[in-house]
């Protein structure tokens, strides 16, 4: 099954899916709308910039293990090619859709230009149920796939990596494929991959590391004492448990964390190394002696200081977020809470980093990937990491000025500091021809 291709380590833990209020590209477009109207842009750039500017739909066949044929849909879509290549993730779920990936490229976009780097967004899903597949037929569902969506991926035009239940693994099968039709290797042509065939140090932690960062500077700016908070994770794949492990050592307890199975709380803290050889063996936090399990759901709800919602979107909704007790919520997943429920916490006075921020260490130690790629020349694990965190540090305080200046939440600073970068590129570019 999947987990023989290390599904665990370096996919997005799954959560159960709720029926979600919005479809993710209507919220997608509302959040774009917000910033568009305070930034006073003109019909034709709304036009431009809430359009994809290519949406990709591909149906193709796979051989299963007993010689059976199966046709699987696959999508990649980019939103915008105007600050630089599109990039990212791909991601196998049989809860894909078309609007759904349109709506996480519009995010991928305003997330790069959140942290200035020279990409546009893109991002790419294939309507599959990966843990009811061999790794043989996951491996030849991913070279066909790679194979059709081939003419408008490549190192200077679209950058994929991997998202929920996609591994450094599938990425190697994507470089590998993409290389031997163009007749030569192509490193660059994704990123996320293995460290032995030029992935990146520190790429697999960078999404929970960027998280904690930028929770470690609106704790300062908030007066939370990281020593003495108590911190929520919803999601305990690679971005929640990097992202808890790592504001532990900063002092914090973590006092609840969970996966797709259930949640697990101990307002004393858990001991988050007990917790990992506990899901090690067992596959699941469930029945970790030294706790009470709780849902998803309600893990939201449990009293602390800061929230780390990373498990996927919708999960903050207008039904919930008057019942959440935490000063600080930081996405670790991209899109978990609703307009709705934004409003909500806005006026609670609850502060929220917006996903576009909190979880752009991924993309950025992405960027770093493929620019050691494209140079040939790797780096150390301490470059990347510091300068991811300078990178984060840089994103957070732009984003909290803007915030201030225009007195709206994070998340609309986040918009009006992306909006207005993409803006601009488009303009000085122009419309061709």
């Amino acid at each position: 099954m999947v987990a023989e291709v290390d599904q665990d380590i370096h996919a997005q833990e799954l959560a159960t899916r709720p029926v979600p209020d919005h479809d993710l590209f209507d919220v997608a477009v509302e959040q774009f709308t917000i910033a568009a109207d305070l930034l006073n842009l003109d019909d034709g750039m709304r036009q431009i910039l809430r359009s994809c500017q290519r949406e990709f739909t591909v149906n193709f066949p796979v051989v299963m293990d007993d010689g059976s044929v199966k046709v699987f849909t696959g999508h990649r879509v980019q939103h915008n090619r105007n600050p630089g290549p599109t990039k990212g993730g791909i991601r196998y779920h049989q809860d894909v859709t078309l609007e759904e990936v349109k709506a996480l490229a519009m995010f991928m976009t305003w997330k790069c230009a959140v942290v200035g780097i020279p990409y546009g967004g893109a991002k790419g899903g294939v309507v599959v149920n990966p843990k009811q597949h061999s790794a043989g037929e996951i491996e030849r569902l991913t070279r066909r796939y790679t194979t059709e969506i081939m003419p408008i991926i490549g190192p200077e035009r679209d950058i994929p990596a991997p998202d929920v239940n996609t591994t450094p693994q599938i990425m190697a099968w994507i470089l590998d494929t993409y290389s031997a039709n163009m007749g030569h290797s192509v490193p660059a042509v994704v990123t996320g991959k293995p460290l032995v065939l030029g992935g990146s140090e520190g790429r697999v932690e960078a999404t929970g590391r960027g998280c904690a960062f930028v929770v470690e500077e609106a704790a300062r700016d908030l007066g939370i004492n990281l020593h003495e908070a108590k911190v929520a994770v919803q999601g305990f794949g690679n971005v929640g448990s990097i992202a808890a492990d790592l504001i532990n050592d900063l002092g914090a307890k973590i006092v609840a964390v969970s996966d797709s199975s259930c949640g697990i709380y101990n307002a004393n803290g858990l001991d988050l190394r007990a917790v990992h050889a506990h899901k090690d063996k067992t596959g699941s936090l469930c029945g970790f002696a030294d706790a009470q399990e709780v849902t998803n759901e309600e893990l939201l709800e449990l009293p602390c200081d800061i929230l780390i919602p990373a498990a996927l979107e919708n999960q903050i909704t207008a039904s919930n977020a008057s019942k959440i007790q935490a000063k600080l919520i930081a996405e670790g997943a991209n899109g978990p809470t609703s307009p709705e429920a934004d409003e909500i916490l806005h006026d609670r006075g609850i502060q929220l980093l917006p996903d576009i921020l909190a979880n752009a260490g991924g993309v950025s130690v992405s960027y770093f990937e493929w620019a050691q790629a494209m140079q040939a020349f790797p780096w150390s694990e301490e470059q990347v990491n510091t300068r991811l965190r300078l990178i984060m540090q840089k994103a957070y305080q732009a984003v909290r000025e803007s915030s201030l200046e225009h007195d709206v939440s994070m998340r609309t600073g986040a918009m009006l500091r992306a909006v207005a970068r993409v803006a601009e590129f488009t303009r000085i570019r122009g419309v061709y021809p």
